[in-house]
């Protein structure tokens, strides 16, 4: 074992399904291969997520990459150094009320963030249909996957995005799956490992050990040889009570390649970021190339380079 390098204080919202390569590397002995400890912060959404390493609260984040872009291009020091997932496994989960995406008009939508993440695929998954925010419908912040499945079935909210294996849960409870989000946005950053240039300055080589485990953790993922050690941990943190949900929901988001290969971001999927932030309004297209500037490409983060 290599002697403890750094700890990281690692940040994020639910520390759900797509942290699955962190618990792995944490009880697979990867992260102390590299000479880390990794503390764990919880905040509760992705917007806090963003903040906390915005603010010097933590050091990295495993978040959506919308906030650091938008940080970046405005001049501040937010950096991607590492993709976590670039497949979206979510399903439109909606109400049995409701059959088909037209039927959301004057719809209730549960989301985590106004500004990052499920809203803005939400929001361009709906306008392909003709849906137009705030028009047709409204945003409810309903928190994170798991409070948005209380929300959904207490009423509160008519359909939220899902990913699996809680859309194949909601579907075997009556709930209907309306869209499929991998369908339209085949490729994306779902989550991206965001640090501050300052910090990164600081702490490169922790840093750099940090995104080389990642990479072996994903790789080990990856490989079906050993997915009786990634299944089970997959189903503790999703749905630990039902382990046939647990493993379809692990293949099916393991087969879609959620992981990358080396946790590298593939240009494609920061353009699809890139797209999806100017069709939402979020980002202007003047303002495409100076995203660049988010991209921390010294641990070698981008597969494909530049434009």
């Amino acid at each position: 074992m290599t002697d403890v390098l750094a700890t990281v204080r690692l940040a994020g919202a639910a520390q759900g399904f797509n942290w699955l390569p962190v618990f792995v590397a944490d009880e697979q002995g990867i992260f102390a291969r590299h000479g880390l400890r990794i503390e764990y912060l919880r905040m509760g959404s992705v917007d806090k997520a963003t903040a906390a390493v915005r603010e010097g609260e933590a050091d990295v984040a495993l978040t959506p990459p919308e906030g650091a872009i938008q940080n970046a291009v405005e001049g501040g020091g937010l950096r991607l150094i590492a993709a976590n997932s670039v497949r979206l496994p979510m399903s439109l989960v909606a109400t049995p009320k409701i059959a088909e995406i037209a039927q959301l008009r004057g719809a209730r939508i549960g989301t985590s963030s106004l500004t990052e993440g499920t809203a803005i695929y939400t929001r361009w998954m709906l306008e392909r249909d003709g849906l137009e925010y705030p028009r047709d419908y409204e945003f409810v912040l309903a928190g994170v996957h798991t409070a948005r499945w209380d929300a959904l079935r207490s009423g509160e909210i008519d359909c939220a995005p899902q990913p699996a294996p809680w859309s194949f849960l909601a579907e075997r409870e009556g709930f209907h799956l309306i869209g499929e989000v991998n369908d339209v946005i085949p490729e994306i950053i779902f989550a991206a490992a965001v640090a501050e240039s300052g910090w990164l300055d600081r702490n490169a080589a922790a840093a750099g050990a940090l995104v080389a485990a990642l990479a072996e953790a994903h790789a080990f993922v990856n490989d079906p040889r050993n997915d009786g050690v990634s299944v089970p941990i997959y189903q503790r943190i999703t749905t630990p009570d039902e382990p046939e949900l647990a493993e379809r929901g692990f293949r099916y988001t393991r087969d879609m390649g959620m992981w990358p290969r080396g946790a590298r971001i593939p240009r494609a999927a920061f353009e699809a970021s890139l797209d999806a932030m100017v069709a939402s309004g979020l980002l202007s297209k003047a303002a495409r190339e100076p995203a660049d500037r988010v991209l921390e490409t010294r641990f070698g983060n981008n597969t494909d380079g530049g434009r």
